[in-house]
């Protein structure tokens, strides 16, 4: 994905957000919902009804990014409604993007030592 690099902070909009919602209507939400600056540089995540759509909001210095993915099958873990924002690493953000579960992520062995 292009975007914001790590370190970038992170949140994510607990509950359900109208995913026909565009760049002004997700600024808005991060600032009055979130209680966030939409232009402050942090990513801001939504998810809509069904579960299966994801909507990143970003300021790149320069305009608004609108990040949109629709999952083939499954859906995108999320907190619920009663838990408002959260915050999110950069690395959390990175599961998030590829459909895995950012709250209990699954480690595996360390590689293998050659030599």
């Amino acid at each position: 994905m292009i975007g914001p690099g790590t370190g970038v902070r992170v949140y994510l909009a607990c509950g359900v957000t109208d995913m026909r919602k565009g760049i002004a209507g997700l600024s808005a939400l991060a600032q009055d919902g979130l209680r966030q600056d939409p232009a402050s540089g942090a990513v801001f995540a939504f998810r809509g009804r069904s579960g299966d759509r994801l909507k990143l909001l970003y300021w790149d210095g320069q305009g608004f990014c609108l990040y949109y993915k629709v999952l083939e099958r499954g859906s995108f873990p999320w907190p619920s409604a009663r838990d408002g924002a959260t915050r999110l690493t950069s690395a959390q953000l990175a599961m998030l993007w590829e459909g895995m579960d950012w709250r209990r992520p699954t480690w595996g062995a360390p590689p293998a030592r050659v030599g």
